[in-house]
């Protein structure tokens, strides 16, 4: 199916100002694409095309719209870095999603890559989940057409980011998830090692709190612009000594003091990894060794944590060992009884005993795990060695009667989830099986479920 809304990326101010000037002054409003000023997200633009044509009640929307809602909603906790390769069915609308855990000042990158296919759009939705007694709340998505996301946190809480194909879209696609600081080191080849001093720390006998973090090193070493900006202050003051203030564009007043020099003046537009100035222990640090005190303030909100700016998160990416070939298809448990993980290690609480033979789709691999979705929704990770392909050779049975073939195990299927019907006495060779219902190799190749 192609694209149903708009392909394109939203226009600039100065796309804009350019189609006003070509318009001209009258009947503006009948000349200009209403998508320019359309304010809404790429999935709601789609979702109102469907409405529009027509096919909001299908099973296939319902589907659809479904499985957003539960990927939401199930969201694996996952530990940054963090990688995936996955598939996903274009006949089995689904969705992937990524909780993350992040502190004020990180910055967390989501990304998608699809190889080979440039045209399917994936919406990419970043959300927050205050508290369970809170709804979650969007605050970002990608523009139509993107397939990454960058969010950076106004809180410490969990974020969750879910992508989803379009209808009757998906394949092979693989996912990274990063979270890193938002601003650069300030001091040149400082370390995180070099930090000594750190946000809170009690002053002038618990009188006053230390409201930044102390980098030392040889006096003269450049302290660094950790962002793009303006400089918005140099000054000298008993405290801080010489100092410079830094506003960058994300709204942050980056504060250095106790320079030995500065490097800017007032109003000087600076690039990231600019000299701002040079480390010293001027002000009330003349009895110190030199070292840079580096702040961040917001206003309205005074003094925030500058550590989880520039902390980088330790840690790399398991290598993938998982057999890829499995990809999108289906799977059976191999022992007698497996636990699906929320996460693809042991550290959190089950999800679900699963007994051996259970039906699985592989979703998607990650380092020795797979995350797997069962036929009732239910999303996890298993470990690699747990599972083996569906093949039908876990049994064989033959039909005492006539009974339908459904889509999916469903006690109560409609007339979409049927597939066909067996006649009494038919040969099935059973794949796997959940709960009540066996999934069948058919005649003709196809599979379906029958119960039992």
């Amino acid at each position: 199916m192609p694209a149903l809304g708009p392909n394109a990326r939203r226009p600039t101010t100065t796309t804009v100002l350019a189609v006003l000037a070509l318009a001209g002054c009258r009947a503006v409003e009948d000349r200009i694409p209403r998508w320019l000023f359309d304010a809404r997200t790429p999935r709601e633009r789609y979702e109102a095309r469907l409405t529009e044509v027509g096919l909001t009640s299908t099973a296939v929307v319902h589907a659809w719209r479904t499985a957003a809602a539960r990927a939401l909603a199930d969201a694996p906790l996952v530990s940054p870095p963090h990688a995936e390769q996955g598939f996903l069915s274009p006949t089995e609308p689904a969705a992937v999603s990524y909780r993350v855990e992040a502190r004020r000042g990180q910055e967390i990158v989501f990304e998608i890559r699809v190889p080979g296919d440039t045209t399917t759009l994936w919406f990419l939705d970043a959300w927050e989940f205050p508290g369970d007694t809170v709804p979650p709340r969007r605050l970002a998505s990608a523009d139509s057409g993107g397939r990454s996301l960058t969010l950076r946190p106004r809180r410490e809480g969990a974020y969750v980011f879910r992508a989803q194909p379009e209808l009757l879209r998906g394949g092979r696609f693989s996912v990274t998830v990063t979270v890193g600081p938002s601003l650069a080191f300030p001091v040149f080849d400082g370390r995180e090692s070099d930090i000594l001093s750190r946000f809170g720390a009690a002053r002038d006998g618990g009188r006053r709190r230390h409201q930044g973090i102390d980098i030392f090193a040889a006096r003269g070493t450049a302290a660094l612009a950790a962002a793009e900006g303006t400089v918005a202050r140099v000054d000298t003051t008993s405290l801080g000594g010489n100092v410079v203030w830094l506003r960058d564009r994300h709204g942050n007043a980056l504060y250095y003091a106790h320079l030995d020099s500065p490097a800017v003046v007032r109003g000087r537009r600076v690039a990231r990894g600019d000299t701002i100035g040079f480390v010293g222990n001027t002000g009330n640090a003349r009895t110190t060794s030199p070292h840079l005190h580096f702040g961040v303030y917001r206003r309205g909100e005074g003094a925030l944590d500058p550590f989880w700016f520039v902390h980088r998160n330790g840690g790399a990416t398991p290598t993938l060992a998982a057999d890829t070939t499995l990809l999108g298809g289906w799977a059976r448990t191999r022992a007698q009884r497996t636990t699906l993980q929320p996460a693809p290690d042991t550290s959190g609480e089950a999800v679900t005993d699963l007994e051996r033979h259970t039906a699985l789709r592989i979703v998607a691999a990650t380092g020795d795990w797979y995350r797997v979705r069962l036929p009732d929704g239910h999303i996890g990770y298993l470990p690699s060695r747990a599972v083996e392909r569906a093949v039908p050779a876990a049994a064989a049975v033959a039909t005492e009667s006539p009974r339908p073939v459904l889509i999916r195990p469903e006690q109560h299927p409609t007339h979409d989830e049927i597939r066909g019907e067996l006649s009494g006495g038919d040969s099935l060779a059973v794949m796997a099986e959940f709960g009540d219902f066996r999934l069948v190799r058919l005649p003709n190749g196809a599979d379906g479920w029958v119960a039992r």
